[in-house]
């Protein structure tokens, strides 16, 4: 049976692969993230900088939406891995937390990040208690 820190290890290093394709002039700092859906599917994205910063994109919507893309708008997510180049401590953004509760079973789907405590993985409701919902 495969280890919950064995599954963590392997997700931020198939984060790291993706951050290695991001497009970041500005910040110079490269995003991955990784997706694996409740089908067992991977899907993988990076941030993309824009020089109007408001029209940056981070590494997990790119995910998602490459996930959504593949697998159409009844995707759920069971768990998302986002890392950087650097090993730095890093979450995701209050933005994408509200995207990632979006394709989520609030119960069940596990965002792993670094913080500077180490490895974090949290469900979603607990990132995002208040998550606005339709």
């Amino acid at each position: 049976m495969t280890s919950q820190k064995t599954i963590i290890n392997a997700l931020f290093q198939k984060a790291k692969q993706a951050s290695r394709n991001a497009y970041a002039p500005y910040s110079k700092l490269q995003v991955g993230a990784i997706v694996i859906t409740e089908k067992g599917n991977a899907y993988s994205g990076c941030n993309m900088e824009n020089a109007s910063f408001g029209l940056t994109t981070c590494a997990e919507r790119n995910a998602i939406a490459a996930a959504v893309n593949a697998e159409g708008k009844k995707m759920k997510i069971k768990f998302i891995a986002v890392t950087n180049a650097k090993g730095l401590a890093i979450s995701p953004c209050g933005v994408c937390r509200q995207v990632i509760a979006e394709f989520s079973n609030k119960e069940t789907t596990e965002v792993i990040f670094r913080s500077a405590e180490g490895v974090v993985s949290k469900k979603i409701h607990e990132l995002l208690p208040d998550a606005f919902s339709m």
